[in-house]
């Protein structure tokens, strides 16, 4: 009612005789495009640098700010109601039709297509007024798109057409490739960092120019301007061509040292530079190396770490890549505020450059702590206090240590006193080595970051009279960046004991009563190694379109069934691992798959995943551990049911303590979603970006068994397409920039297990969205951190 009231509120009411209020615009463009392509064009051309105007902004179908506008300028809104509602952020000025920004913008758009090789393209537009209310719309006919048939060099310099030549592969301009101008401009560019990366310090992007030809000119009705009018004998699929020569000229003046090679001489560092501090200061002390010079106040780095980081050699060419790689390097180690760099020429050898490193140090050291104090439904009071220490240097080698303790306390009250419920405590500890620690040497990739990381971690869990868990984890492994796109994480070494030791009567009583809490309570050995791939292209390169990838393969068992076996040898056959330890070794091969790829518009996106997932015991084992099996459901996965209720396959457990406590989980899992995201408007003056979605989510979990107290849980290929679960749903998102609040409804539209009345499973035709208790038991919500993929 209140939009309604709104919208029967005119909008140009207060408008002068002459004017009319621009409402809406629109592009409609025609040519032999595909889909993609029209799409593409008719985001680019509605931009505002392109259409300079633009209709006022709508909320739920209304010109909300545009009457907020009205109410504070025409009619004098002030008491305290108004003054608070009719904020600057909440106010939008109406858009008033120009009709010469409109012939301006059919300039730029022509313009715009002519740098994108459609020099045939025409534009027109069309304006409908009624009401004092104005529709544009513009009409863009593309035409074809000249195409590169041939790319030549006009390089006179052998080294540098060497140097072009050798990186042609990675050139923008692409034979039968549609000509772009924009990609000239980066091929500049390209070039430019090409030649200086080559040692030529001081070539700059001017020497860098492009002559484009029209080629069979006798086509064109006007061969003196070749764009003047559209040839008549090309077929319906044939585009016209042109050819593209590079040139890269030898500067006038043979003294000039624009296109001569430049190389190292000193390397020189200081590592505990201050922004107050001048490189010519003799206070400075002096190492001297075979690698670089170190001048520092206080030795606060070993060189040979230095070395390592830095990327530049005396005597090797002068470098951008070098550059970058040491200045990316040297704030991995995370001990600098800031790193510079700076080359100057030496004034008694031609040609040659010191490179100067400043660095200015950080803190080393860190100190945190964070207390909680919490109440709930079943204790009075909690408290819980972390403790963080950090070392970023631990013996001068760049090494980080991280040190977390923890503890925490439950207290419940009773009619005449406070008891003891619950206590926690913890160490956690993280050494991080900027090198890979290995007993033989390692030829690294100049680009790559790595690191060696050791982890151990202890954590007592006691709820008094009922359990005490212990859990011990260790790793050992690598990390390091293969390119900017590509992540190994590497885990040779990997340790996951869990021990548990029950109350006897909550045992008795609880725990061998309930499935899912004697499960829960199971001992675990884990014991491995791990391998995890990342591959993402989410960076300014790839606006539009980028994707995400991740493998992540683990093995368990193997090298702890050689301990137990070693220690039952020392033994003689009395004792082994398991036997010690109480709790068998869990020998499986699990390995997941997770794709992701997005589609990015001015105020829109669509994301998508898919995910695989299979874990296969072996040798002794025939069952999964239970923390390594796959579940289904929930905020991040299909939300249209709720965490661990869904599969495994066809299976659904009705009975009264899957209502309680919900636990199906599987040997595989397969899973699908497409989200679209949009934005709705900002909130709190700008501070927040309320969005919204909706999505479709299908997917299941299997066992690769059969189960025999699970009938259909088992996977089957024939029976896949019945087995699969399908969600729908909306959710809103509220975006304050550094974290995400969102909210899903979801809501099945396929249930993998058959029912009476439906046989095939599809559950559209039960919906009853009128009645509120059907929709208590099937809209499920979820509440969540962050976007699910």
């Amino acid at each position: 009612m209140v939009c309604l009231l709104l919208n029967a509120c005119s909008n140009t009411r207060y408008l002068q005789q002459d004017q009319e209020l621009l409402t809406k615009t629109s592009v409609v463009v025609n040519g032999t495009l595909s889909s993609t392509e029209k799409n593409n064009l008719k985001s680019d051309l509605s931009s505002r640098s392109l259409m300079l105007q633009q209709p006022n902004s709508k909320f739920l179908g209304t010109r909300l700010k545009v009457w907020l506008y009205n109410q504070k300028s025409h009619e004098k809104k002030s008491n305290w109601f108004w003054n608070l509602i009719l904020a600057e952020r909440n106010l939008e000025a109406p858009a008033i039709y120009d009709s010469t920004k409109t012939t301006e913008s059919l300039n730029r758009m022509i313009a715009y297509l002519n740098n994108q090789g459609y020099f045939y393209a025409t534009a027109a537009y069309k304006e409908n007024t009624r009401n004092r209310k104005t529709t544009v719309t513009y009409e863009v006919n593309t035409g074809k798109n000249f195409v590169i048939k041939k790319i030549n060099y006009d390089i006179p310099d052998t080294a540098i057409r060497n140097i072009v030549k050798a990186g042609e592969k990675f050139s923008l301009l692409k034979v039968n490739a549609p000509y772009k101008a924009e990609n000239l401009n980066g091929e500049r560019e390209r070039l430019t960092r090409l030649i200086r990366d080559a040692g030529y310090f001081k070539f700059n992007r001017d020497l860098v120019s492009f002559t484009v030809d029209t080629l069979n000119k006798s086509l064109f009705l006007d061969p003196l301007n070749p764009f003047a009018s559209m040839p008549t004998v090309l077929s319906a699929d044939q585009r016209p061509t042109m050819d593209v020569d590079v040139v890269i000229k030898n500067p006038e003046d043979s003294a000039t040292d624009l296109t001569k090679v430049f190389y190292l001489h000193d390397i020189i560092i200081y590592p505990d530079f201050s922004p107050l501090s001048n490189t010519s200061d003799t206070t400075f002390k002096t190492y001297s190396g075979r690698v670089l010079t170190v001048k520092f106040h206080e030795d606060i780095i070993r060189p040979r770490v230095l070395a390592r980081a830095i990327q530049l050699r005396k005597n090797e060419k002068y470098s951008i890549q070098n550059y970058n790689n040491t200045v990316n390097r040297l704030y991995d180690l995370n001990l600098w505020q800031s790193v510079t760099v700076q080359y100057r020429e030496r004034k008694d050898t031609a040609q040659k450059l010191d490179a100067y490193i400043l660095l200015t140090p950080r803190k080393k050291q860190e100190l945190s702590a964070n207390i909680d104090i919490t109440t709930s439904s079943d204790y009075f009071v909690g408290s819980g206090v972390t403790l963080g220490y950090r070392h970023f240097n631990l013996n001068r080698s760049a090494n980080e240590l991280h040190i977390t303790l923890k503890g925490g306390l439950e207290v419940v009250r009773n009619s005449s006193a406070f008891d003891l419920q619950a206590r926690e405590y913890g160490l956690n500890a993280d050494l991080v080595m900027p090198r890979f620690l290995l007993p033989f040497r390692l030829r690294q990739n100049n680009r790559s970051t790595a690191r060696t990381r050791i982890s151990a971690g202890w954590n007592n869990l006691t709820r008094i009279d009922r359990f005490d868990i212990r859990q011990l984890n260790a790793s050992f492994g690598y990390e390091w960046n293969e390119s900017q796109y590509k992540r190994w994480i590497v885990k040779p070494f990997t340790l996951n004991y869990v021990g548990v030791t029950l109350n006897s009567l909550f045992k008795d009583t609880v725990v061998d009563r309930n499935p899912y809490l004697r499960r829960s309570f199971e001992p675990a050995f884990i014991g491995g190694e791990g391998i995890t791939y990342t591959f993402s292209n989410n960076d300014i390169f790839h606006q539009r379109q980028n994707s995400f990838f991740r493998a992540n393969f683990e093995e368990s068992g193997l090298w702890l069934k050689g301990i137990n076996g070693l220690t039952n040898w020392v033994t003689s056959g009395r004792e082994s691992l398991e036997t010690l330890s109480n709790v068998n070794i869990s020998q499986f091969l699990r390995l997941e798959l997770d794709f992701r790829h997005y589609w990015n518009y001015s105020k829109s996106s669509i994301a998508t995943r898919a995910y695989a997932g299979v874990g296969i015991p072996y040798g002794q084992s025939d069952v999964l551990p239970y923390i390594r099996q796959f579940t289904s459901g929930g905020p991040n996965s299909i939300r249209a049911w709720r965490l661990r209720t869904l599969g495994p396959g066809s299976f659904r457990d009705t009975s009264s303590i899957a209502e309680i406590f919900p636990d199906q989980t599987g040997d595989m899992k397969l899973e699908g979603n497409v989200e679209y995201r949009f934005d709705l408007f900002r909130l709190f003056g700008g501070s927040m970006n309320l969005k919204g979605a909706t999505f479709l989510d299908f997917g299941n979990i299997w066992m690769l068994k059969r189960d025999t107290l699970r009938t259909g849980a088992d996977f089957q290929f024939s029976n896949l397409y019945n087995d699969l679960a399908i969600g729908t749903g909306a959710g809103l998102r509220l975006d304050f920039t550094y974290f995400l609040i969102r909210f899903d409804w979801g809501i099945p539209l396929k249930k993998p297990y058959p029912s009476e009345k439906n046989k095939s499973g599809w559950f559209v035709n039960q919906w009853t969205l009128g009645d509120a208790r059907w929709r208590r038991e099937n809209i499920i919500w979820n509440i969540a951190i962050g976007y699910p993929f």
